[in-house]
């Protein structure tokens, strides 16, 4: 066998970084491509540029992985004066800064490891950027990850940011050798919306990493969160519009206010939610404080081990999210225990759901059809909650390692359809 292939991969969500489960998906291809005969070579930020760090998945990384890190700076933090900051060193985002370095660095990267490709990433749109100008400058194929659509209907909500990311996204349908999204509503968006990009989009949905939960089944037992009670946990970022919790919260104050005795087996348990001090505000204002719970982040074994022992996981996406899917939800099913899906029944979200077998489904907004959700939950004395559970059969194949094997082909495809090997910088 010869020797691997380079892939010189972009990348602002990326350890040290804590937060955002976000951060797998680069990690997980990171890992596993060498197997596919592929050797990743890592540009990332400084992580002056984190908000919060983390050093445990440091110690995931493959030993001997080139990582650059360019400098970065956020914007909001480190450039504002009196808490204003000058609105163009924020667009696309607020570490647009990464983008003078990293490029000065990728082209370095590219002479010394002399890559066939080059990978970048969202949801940090910058990173798009870089790989563009990296990809006319070197001449190598640039595969753009988009994960989820940039520039949509009212979001961003700033016309100038709108624009940028309507700029970067019609610039990446021009150069790019390969767009790839994480959603099959996401990859028809892109279809229509740049036609003559239509044979370069793919689709590569996120998944779980079987190794990482093997270790978290290890830690023992499957022991209940907590015992006399039914705890159902979302594990991760509560955003106050794409994942608004107010209708859940109310919900659970409507069936303590008609079932007061189910509602008291019910615990709602928040995980790194972000968004502690709405939560404890709203549990107060539906009378209903000693039933959630907000809990600190924690490690990413431990995470995993949680959402294994919860009696319930929870899921919530608006509407205004149905062309994407949370990254936690394969999480979710690999757990194996009932979800609760709190989205648009119209959604991609939901969608993966029902293909899983998840039959139960209620709208994020809809306080009284969360409310019996949560009431056949405290009904449900078996536990078992069949609407709810997931088929063991239909999580094989949501694996990490299915999607790198995908990624892989591509890369094989765009090398392939490349005229030779691309001059280098």
């Amino acid at each position: 066998m010869g020797a691997p292939r380079k892939l010189l991969m972009v990348a602002f969500h990326f350890p040290p970084l804590a937060g955002s489960s976000g951060i797998q998906r680069t990690l997980r291809f990171v890992q596993q491509l060498p197997a596919q005969g592929w050797q990743p070579v890592v540009l990332s930020a400084h992580p002056r540029a984190y908000e919060r760090t983390a050093s445990d998945l440091l110690n995931e990384l493959p030993p001997g992985l080139p990582v650059t890190r360019a400098q970065a700076f956020d914007t909001a933090r480190h450039l504002a004066v009196g808490g204003r900051y000058v609105g163009a060193w924020a667009r696309p985002d607020r570490w647009a800064s990464w983008r003078f370095d990293a490029v000065r660095q990728g082209l370095a990267l590219i002479k010394q490891h002399r890559p066939q490709a080059i990978w970048t990433t969202y949801p940090i749109a910058t990173a798009h950027r870089i790989g563009a100008e990296l990809q006319a400058r070197s001449g190598l194929p640039w595969i753009a990850d988009f994960r989820d659509p940039m520039a949509q209907e009212g979001y961003p909500e700033d016309p100038a940011t709108w624009q940028a990311f309507a700029d970067i996204e019609a610039r990446a349908a021009r150069q790019a050798a390969a767009m790839v999204f994480t959603t099959p509503s996401s990859l028809q968006l892109y279809r229509q919306r740049y036609p003559q990009a239509r044979a370069r989009l793919a689709l590569i949905e996120n998944g779980y990493d079987e190794a990482s939960f093997a270790q978290a089944e290890q830690r023992g037992a499957r022991e209940p969160l907590q015992a006399g009670v039914v705890t159902l946990l979302h594990s991760g970022t509560v955003y106050a519009s794409e994942r608004d919790p107010r209708a859940l919260i109310a919900g659970l104050a409507l069936l303590q206010a008609r079932a007061p005795a189910k509602a008291a087996r019910l615990r709602l348990r928040f995980r790194a939610s972000g968004e502690d001090k709405l939560l404890t505000e709203l549990a107060a204002q539906g009378g209903i404080q000693s039933l959630v719970q907000c809990l600190p982040a924690v490690d990413y074994q431990t995470a995993l081990a949680e959402m294994l022992q919860a009696d319930v996981l929870l899921i919530l996406q608006a509407a205004n999210c149905n062309a994407q899917v949370p990254a936690k939800l394969y999480e979710y099913l690999r757990a194996g225990r009932p979800i609760a899906c709190l989205t648009d029944a119209a959604g991609d979200t939901a969608a993966v759901l029902r293909q899983a077998g998840v039959q139960r489904i209620a709208a994020l907004d809809d306080a009284p059809a969360i409310a019996l959700m949560l009431e056949e939950i405290a009904d449900d004395a078996s536990g078992e909650l069949v609407a709810l559970r997931p088929r063991v059969d239909a999580v094989r194949a949501a694996s990490r390692e299915a999607r790198t094997t995908q990624l892989a082909t591509l890369l094989e495809q765009v090398c392939a359809a490349s005229n030779g090997t691309p001059a280098h910088a």
